[in-house]
């Protein structure tokens, strides 16, 4: 019997419109009443995965910044964190400004970015069909370096690199992984989005790569979650799609990945689903849950 399922949202959980359709949440809903524990384990900011979880109805736990938190939902606070010191975040920004590479930092309630490209764009659009309390919070600064600078109580989950040239990025990876105390997401494929524009459909394609303190993962999360409710490793359900979510497929009792996932997950999974596209969460919760 499984106790707790943990689902990563973009690629899995939300369909390529940045969605949760009826099936999924119905097949959610299903999976609550019998008592399950759904935590979406996600590299969102906080405010952005709060509002997907009421929509589903998870009302105790979820997992931020690829298991840099774990925010309590009934008491509306964090219970563990492993937050980017600001002093690295601060050297990964002067990489990138001098490679003039695009870059955004994820604090726990906003995303700061320079400009709506890549992410944070797709970002933007998602939040055009939401109404304003449940919007991703954006915050476009003019300079980055000096609003990070300045703060003293800002907590950073996480850093996104971004580039549309896969031999200016590698180059970046490259300077990146010489910083010690950060973890550099190993991701080698193109990520791609897709945002509705009145009745056209555009893609936007890029290579990116996700920074955070060394070792922040989303099993690290998942695991000290389940001791604290005394549930074991061998009544998780993981589901994702990509690499940050490599380990906690592995680690589960269940590890499931969406069909079409990247290889490097679906040759470690013990089950593979339909797409995001074709309701594979809700196909997952109906066969073991």
């Amino acid at each position: 019997m499984y106790k707790l399922v943990a689902i990563d949202l973009d690629g899995t959980m939300l369909n390529q419109y940045g969605e949760v359709t009826p099936n999924t949440k119905k097949a959610i809903q299903a999976a609550i009443e019998k008592n399950i524990e759904i935590v979406i384990a996600s590299g969102r900011p906080i405010d952005s995965i709060k509002t997907i979880a009421k929509e589903i109805g998870s009302n105790h736990y979820f997992i931020a910044g690829n298991g840099a938190l774990i925010y309590d939902i009934q008491k509306e606070e964090i219970v563990y964190d492993k937050f980017l010191p600001k002093q690295k975040v601060l050297e990964i920004i002067k990489i990138c400004e001098e490679n003039s590479i695009s870059y955004n930092v994820y604090t726990e309630e906003t995303i700061l970015a320079n400009s709506l490209k890549y992410n944070v764009l797709y970002y933007q659009k998602e939040n055009l069909k939401k109404e304003k309390s449940k919007q991703t919070k954006i915050s476009i600064i003019e300079n980055i370096y000096e609003y990070v600078k300045s703060k003293k109580e800002e907590k950073f989950l996480k850093m996104t690199i971004c580039d549309d040239n896969k031999t200016v990025f590698q180059s970046i990876i490259r300077k990146l992984r010489k910083i010690e105390g950060i973890e550099v997401l190993d991701v080698s494929h193109m990520s791609k989005k897709t945002i509705k524009q009145g009745t056209e459909e555009i893609t936007v394609e890029y290579y990116y790569t996700e920074i955070t303190m060394q070792n922040v993962d989303k099993w690290e999360a998942i695991e000290h979650l389940i001791n604290q409710l005394n549930i074991k490793k061998e009544e998780v359900i993981a589901i994702g799609d990509n690499v940050n979510d490599k380990k906690m497929i592995e680690q589960a009792g269940l590890g499931v990945v969406m069909a079409g996932s990247t290889p490097e997950v679906s040759d470690i999974a013990d089950y593979i689903t339909t797409s995001n596209n074709e309701d594979g969460v809700a196909k997952v919760l109906e066969k073991f849950c």
